[in-house]
């Protein structure tokens, strides 16, 4: 995380002063904390927590050493620090406290001040504000603050118990810094109890020396028995205690970097970025749905049932299974390994491959039925070419409207199956052939030779094969038709798009009228409006047409029950239920 966690106190002779701050280098240390300047008379200490390696590091310097490092830091004059050191946390010369994190290669730096001038300004701003104005009722606990100049604040103010001090107490705080400002908002509730934790460790460490000292030598009695003199307590040596003497802890310096350090370290990692998909598709609702059915089927499935099952429909049996088991309507694995090991080739390889297969005409009037509901009929020998057709024409419809029988020795219903294969020798009702909700794609053998291009040359070609598309109510070249099927066209005879960006472009088109439809089902179905209202709402969603109204109506059969369910269960409006009361 980049940002700067710094404790600040305030001295009674400067005002707001910041004692310890940490920060995040991505770039090499500077000068001051280099680990090359490290002579072999250092005294060193590593510690291992949430995978950064802590070296702390204390090297003595001469005079000239530790006067020009001064000079050079942009960190207040030493004659406006207090004689006592409590101005000051790190002794004159001190290199700071360096931490690597191995997983990253960060590292987290502490000093007194930030060594960039820049940030020295704004964590001296934030410190003088955390300790004077921005300041929650008791003078004591969190508050949020900052702008989008000087970074963003989460300041938790505390006081920590000095028997002689005005008062008996000194003023802190720990602040974190950053320009993110609603990262840290984010983080407001880890920040908070972290440094609570930090805190009260610091106050019960202080307690028990205040409560030595007033044993010892009770300050409040002192002071009642002694001559008022204003403000002379706070000029003596003893005023200006350091915050290690305070908490009697000579390694507290080492220790508030390290819970500094784990606490950049922590708070970064605990949010991260992921991509928002947004909700789920109706599609991948019904196909959950479809995969929970399947599970109840198979808990409740009896090996002694399978075997009862009559043998007179075998096909027709099987064909219902590959129904529920087709890549589409289901999430098995199973199944599509089933698909792929029974099949030789897929020979119909995507809807432009069909339609330079079948013709402009006659794929117009297929994809037609297909969108409209009708029974999808194929008779063919090749079972890999019937569902390699179904597996292509489903692309076009939700998940929910898809119901395959992919080959059957004998005619089924349309309430049982919107797509249905036959053998050549199956019988079809003349009612179904003459019927207008219904289309009939006959394979046949072709009677000349290369009839068809082959167009995939490494596949199985289709040149063997002719194709009879007939209706009952076959579609007029110059009918308009359904919007959606005008811009399927088009994006099959664009050249310029690939098969995937084809893909990609129906799975849209597939979405922009489910929410049409779900727009739809909640105004006729949930709110039961009248025909008029319903009229001028299709002319809202731009499908006023006759092919569009009855395209509405057939997908709204595929929406899924989850949506269904929760449109039913919400309360209507407020005026419905005032008027049945």
């Amino acid at each position: 995380m980049n940002a700067i966690v710094a404790l600040c106190h305030f001295c009674e002779l400067h005002g707001p002063r910041t004692l310890f701050c940490t920060e995040v280098l991505h770039s090499p240390l500077p000068q001051g904390a280099s680990s090359g300047d490290i002579s072999g008379q250092n005294e060193q200490a590593e510690e291992e927590e949430g995978g950064i390696q802590m070296s702390s590091r204390i090297r003595s310097h001469s005079p000239a050493e530790g006067a020009s490092a001064e000079s050079s830091s942009p960190g207040p004059k030493k004659s406006d620090m207090c004689e006592a050191s409590g101005c000051r946390s790190l002794a004159g010369g001190h290199p700071g406290y360096v931490s690597h994190d191995k997983e990253t290669s960060i590292k987290y730096v502490s000093h007194q001040h930030p060594n960039h001038p820049q940030l020295f300004s704004i964590v001296r701003q934030a410190c003088v504000r955390s300790l004077s104005c921005e300041v929650c009722p008791g003078r004591e606990g969190p508050i949020f603050f900052g702008d989008e100049q000087h970074g963003f604040v989460f300041s938790h103010t505390f006081f920590i118990k000095d028997s002689l001090a005005r008062g008996f107490q000194r003023w802190y705080s720990i602040i974190t810094i950053m320009m993110d400002r609603i990262y840290l908002i984010n983080s407001w509730p880890f920040l908070l109890g972290k440094i609570r934790g930090i805190i009260d460790e610091l106050q019960g460490k202080a307690l028990k020396v205040f409560e030595a000292e007033q044993y010892g030598c009770p300050q409040r009695a002192q002071r009642m028995n002694t001559a008022f003199t204003p403000f002379l307590h706070q000029r003596n040596g003893n005023a200006a205690r350091s915050l290690t003497s305070l908490t009697n802890d000579e390694n507290l310096w080492a220790c508030l970097h390290t819970s500094f350090a784990w606490l950049l370290k922590a708070c970064g990692s605990r949010l991260t970025e992921k991509l928002l998909e947004g909700a789920p598709t109706e599609d991948t609702l019904v196909q959950m749905e479809k995969l929970a059915d399947l599970k109840e089927e198979s808990e409740g499935w009896d090996g002694s049932e399978e075997e009862e099952k009559p043998s007179s429909q075998p096909d027709v049996v099987e064909g219902q299974e590959l129904s529920k088991c087709s890549p589409e309507t289901s999430l098995m694995p199973d199944c599509n390994s089933w698909n792929v090991a029974h099949r030789r080739l897929s020979v119909f390889r995507s809807l432009r491959h069909m339609r330079q297969v079948l013709g402009a005409s006659a794929f117009r009037m297929l994809a037609w039925h297909v969108l409209m509901g009708n029974q999808v009929i194929w008779k063919a020998r090749d079972m890999d070419l019937v569902q390699s057709a179904f597996d292509v024409l489903r692309t076009m419809l939700p998940v929910g409207c898809v119901r395959i029988i992919p080959y059957s020795d004998q005619y089924e219903e349309a309430y049982r199956c919107n797509f249905l294969g036959l053998s050549p020798h199956v019988q079809i009702p003349s009612h179904i052939l003459s019927s207008e909700f219904a289309v009939l794609v006959e394979v046949r053998t072709a009677t000349r030779s290369s009839l068809y291009p082959t167009l995939f040359d490494d596949e199985q070609s289709l040149n063997k094969y002719e194709f009879v598309v007939t209706s009952g109510s076959p579609v007029a070249a110059d009918r308009v038709g359904p919007t959606i099927l005008n811009k399927i066209e088009a994006a099959l005879t664009n050249q310029n798009l690939s098969v995937d960006v084809v893909d990609q472009c129906l799975v849209c088109l597939k979405e922009e009228w489910m929410n049409k439809v779900k727009v739809l089902f909640k105004f006729t179905k949930v709110d039961s409006r009248p025909k008029e209202d319903t009229q001028k709402l299709l002319s809202i969603l731009g499908a006023a047409e006759e092919d569009n109204v009855k395209l509405l109506k057939f997908w709204m059969t595929g929406l899924s029950k989850t949506y269904k369910s929760h449109l039913m269960s919400t309360v209507r409006s407020p005026t419905s239920s005032e008027s049945r009361n």
